[in-house]
């Protein structure tokens, strides 16, 4: 980030939402990194945006939206449910903080049949 004022360069957090000043900065944050994802797995799969959207279960201009960032409507859950769709299985851990997982501590998605 560039701090005009000053004309110097201001490093920023691991968080780009949180440096811009978004609320829920954390949200936006895990939401992006579901979508790149969601983007990777219809790469990946060489999926037309028609095509993801049959398997995603959403219409083709969702998918166009969603690939293109527009995601600030669309539920964690829902992005999840996606992934899922896309054939991804989903490992949610929660665990106390600086403690080390252990096995109960993951909620497992499968991907869908």
């Amino acid at each position: 980030m560039i701090d005009e004022s000053k004309n110097t360069v201001v490093r920023g957090t691991e968080n780009l939402f949180s440096d811009l000043g978004y609320a829920d900065a954390d949200t936006h944050l895990l939401k992006a990194g579901l979508v790149s994802r969601i983007h990777d797995m219809v790469i990946d799969r060489k999926l037309t945006q028609t095509a993801a959207a049959k398997c995603m279960g959403i219409s083709q201009p969702d998918v166009s939206r969603l690939l293109r960032g527009q995601f600030r409507e669309i539920s964690v859950e829902r992005l999840i449910r996606v992934l899922t769709k896309l054939g991804c299985d989903v490992d949610i851990v929660v665990r106390a903080h600086g403690r080390k997982a252990r096995p109960k501590d993951t909620i497992h998605l499968q991907a869908a049949a």
